[in-house]
């Protein structure tokens, strides 16, 4: 019977020790994930690999067009580095959602771009989609985010995608 008790305590012990583990590999996952979310309306900021064709672009545009880049996966705990990244959309006449490095998206980012394009429509803001990678597409089609982008407003390419944007804040 004290065998018996001394497993089920030991059994207890190891299930707790990997849930709080997890929680500590999820917590760091996702400070490491929010890097990884850029929102920039200046090209003098490094961060976005940008360029000089595609600076001089978005500079002409003088702060008018926002160029969200995400870049890497994305999983849940990107949405709310999306969500804080997208809030001051009031401010802009034009935004980019650069999808050119995201290999996949989760349901919850795709929640976070679905609010992220809805307010920027609410706001009377033109939203370019830049998604060169078909796998993202198809993920960002599955969850009907990319029903909310008028299809003459999705890209491949990025430079496409900027005179596009900047041309409507003419």
């Amino acid at each position: 019977m004290m065998l018996l008790t001394v497993f089920v305590d030991l059994i207890v012990a190891v299930g707790l020790g990997v849930f709080i583990s997890n929680i500590i590999i999820i917590e760091r996952l996702s400070l490491a994930q929010e890097r990884h979310v850029k929102a920039i309306s200046d090209a003098d900021d490094d961060d976005v690999p940008l360029t000089t064709e595609q600076r001089s672009i978005l500079d002409k545009a003088q702060g008018k067009v926002l160029f969200f880049y995400l870049s890497g996966p994305m999983i849940f705990s990107v949405s709310k580095a999306i969500s804080r990244q997208h809030s001051s959309i009031d401010e802009y006449e034009a935004m980019i959602l650069d999808l050119s490095d995201v290999p996949m998206i989760d349901v919850t980012v795709g929640l976070a771009l679905e609010n992220a394009i809805k307010d920027a429509k609410d706001a009377n803001c033109h939203v370019y989609l830049l998604c060169p990678n078909e796998q993202t597409r198809k993920q960002l089609d599955k969850f009907h985010v990319i029903d909310l982008v008028p299809d003459e407003n999705i890209y491949t390419q990025r430079e496409q995608a900027l005179e596009a944007a900047y041309q409507a804040t003419l």
